[in-house]
């Protein structure tokens, strides 16, 4: 019998509880996952939401039932099933999480072996049909939970991404976790580190007693903004509810967009691994293609989003892959992303550069201005592609669709591609050097759209 389950979405599965995901249907994935991917082990992480324990026990039960062997690792970031899948090259791994979601909501991020994302084209289709239907096979013997702790080898991979840890410079830093769970990872990498640290919103917390962890929102960001004037820090660092994005203010407390991240670490990498490749979307690309070009790395354009970045990175063996969404992918991380080596490696750079923050993106924040992302609800998101193409044609712009559409002027670009997630069109737009033009162009575009 076929029972309708609503919260499989493009890359995980993800829903308020319990109206899209409860006990019964979290059994029913475990038995699914086991069903198609067939593991031996599998690493289960939660975060701190108040309905993660009993999804746990409830998917772990699902994977015992089929004979698997659940490796628990209690509460962790997603990075933290990453990195116990390719660590450990396990079967496969899931995070119980729904990262920015209001409170009420969790979910499922499901990897195979090696860390390699499981998303609608290769598998999660799979997984969502078989729990539907409930049509599992028998084991022949149940499965064993085994509480797992690797939390020393983790921290130890992440301090290893620093090359000169003796010259760091004692820096100020504001963390806010947002009640989510990175704030126990800062503990464990403090005792290393020659940095002073000031803890916001710091244990984790399922109630989100200040509001939902995500950055991305300009009115979540004050109270780090606050915090870096008001203690005179160097920089601040804040994270969605799972971690596996951080996001950067400079010592002025001004939110620096993911963009120009993405260069500045891709420069950093490209030190320790000359000529490597690097990996970025199409949404906003010139600060991120310049620099890579100019310190002798080789830029590489992928669709947008994890499975694709991941899969584009594993074809080329780029060492590096960063979106403006702030997710950054490291070859050694298992080709995953974390919201823990971004932060590490730019204090590695102030260091040896003896630069703040805000020295190192200013040149690239006025010589590529963007818009930012604006998010668009429309109708027919192809149809109003299809029409924004059509009236920009005649103009004989450099066109590339390898994700949405992107068309280039020569002074000024812009992407507009549909949400994987959501029913909205996204639009980017940069120029060059000039914000006014920046200004001028947006508003243009978004009277063609909203037209």
């Amino acid at each position: 019998m076929t029972q309708k389950i609503t919260c499989f979405k493009a890359y995980d599965a993800r829903g308020k509880v319990p109206d899209d995901l409860n006990e019964d249907i979290a059994y029913r994935i475990g038995r699914a996952y086991a069903e198609f991917i067939q593991p031996r082990q599998v690493a289960i992480g939660r975060d701190a939401r108040l309905s993660s324990d009993r999804l746990f026990d409830a998917l772990s039960r699902g994977l015992l039932d089929s004979g698997v062997d659940v490796l628990d690792l209690g509460i962790c970031g997603t990075e933290g099933v990453y990195f116990a899948a390719f660590h450990r090259q396990l079967d496969g791994g899931i995070m119980i999480t729904a990262s920015h979601n209001p409170a009420d909501y969790n979910g499922f991020k499901f990897v195979r072996h090696g860390a390699r994302p499981i998303s609608a084209d290769s598998g999660l289709k799979d997984i969502h049909r078989i729990a539907e239907q409930s049509s599992f096979g028998t084991a022949t013997k149940s499965g064993r939970i085994i509480p797992t702790d690797l939390r020393g080898a983790y921290i130890d991979h992440l301090l290893g991404y620093l090359s000169n840890i003796n010259g760091l410079k004692p820096f100020k830093i504001v963390v806010n976790s947002g009640n989510g769970v990175s704030g126990p990872v800062i503990d464990l990498l403090e005792p290393h580190l020659p940095f002073e640290f000031i803890k916001l919103q710091h244990e984790p917390d399922g109630t989100f007693p200040n509001g939902v962890p995500n950055p991305m929102l300009p009115e979540g960001r004050a109270v780090t903004q606050d915090a870096i004037r008001q203690h005179k820090a160097d920089f601040g660092v804040a994270w969605d509810g799972d971690f596996d994005r951080c996001f950067l203010f400079d010592h002025n407390g001004r939110f620096i967009e993911g963009y120009y991240i993405v260069g500045l670490l891709a420069v950093q990498l490209l030190k320790q691994n000359p000529g490597a490749l690097i990996v970025h979307d199409p949404r906003l690309t010139w600060n991120t293609r310049e620099l890579v070009t100019k310190n002798h790395g080789q830029p590489v354009l992928s669709k947008a989003g994890h499975a694709f970045i991941k899969e584009t990175m594993r074809e080329v063996d780029a060492v590096y892959g960063g979106e403006m969404s702030a997710h950054h992918y490291f070859r050694d991380f298992g080709f995953c992303d974390s919201g823990m080596i971004p932060w590490l490696l730019l204090t590695q750079m102030m260091s040896d550069q003896n630069k703040s923050l805000a020295d190192l993106v200013d040149e690239g924040i006025e010589t590529f201005p963007v818009s930012g992302e604006i998010n668009l609800e429309v109708d027919n998101t192809n149809a109003v592609i299809a029409s924004v193409k059509a009236h920009y044609a005649t103009q004989k712009p450099a066109i590339d669709e390898i994700d949405g559409l992107s068309m280039d002027f020569g002074n000024w670009r812009f992407n507009l591609r549909p949400s994987n997630t959501e029913p909205l069109l996204r639009m980017n737009l940069e120029t060059r050097g000039d914000y006014q033009l920046m200004e001028q162009k947006r508003d243009e575009l978004l009277e063609l759209i909203r037209r």
